[in-house]
């Protein structure tokens, strides 16, 4: 997935699931009433929470050292046509988890052009919107420190 939200944008799995896992989850839903009615599917593995270690690197490239655990939910499904779509969100959503999973599904199959016009787009969108605001927020607190001449060459 490229960084622009632009109609040509080329999706890969990677790409729409990192889109999925980090949109709220509530956007999320309210992206999903636009496809209409979604596929019966099976749990291959229902909703479940847990916790993965994040790692980091000093400067980051030295070496790796365990910073901190994290909440995640998981889950996995199939759709009736063969499709298996997998959730992984950061948190205790489990609703949110199975819309990822449902949603990475129907990105494999016929519906993949809807999904991404009705709900990867805009999503996209929305959290580049966002990211502009926070960063418009920020950048009017910055403070720019100089040292004026002393006059000691």
């Amino acid at each position: 997935m490229s960084t622009d939200t632009d109609q040509k944008q080329s999706w890969d799995r990677p790409g729409w699931m990192g889109l999925l896992a980090r949109a709220p989850a509530k956007q999320v839903a309210e992206r999903m009433v636009a496809l209409g009615p979604l596929p019966a599917h099976d749990w291959l593995r229902a909703p479940e929470v847990g916790t993965v270690m994040l790692r980091g690197r000093a400067g980051g490239t030295g070496a790796p050292f365990n910073l901190g655990e994290m909440t995640v939910t998981r889950c996995a499904l199939r759709l009736a046509d063969g499709a298996v779509g997998h959730g992984h969100v950061q948190g205790r959503d489990k609703v949110h988890a199975m819309q990822a999973a449902l949603l990475d599904a129907l990105m494999q199959g016929a519906r993949a052009a809807d999904v991404t016009a009705t709900v990867l787009v805009p999503l996209a969108a929305a959290m580049a919107t966002a990211k502009a605001t926070r960063a418009a927020k920020a950048a009017a607190t910055k403070v720019e420190f100089f040292t004026l001449v002393r006059g000691e060459d």
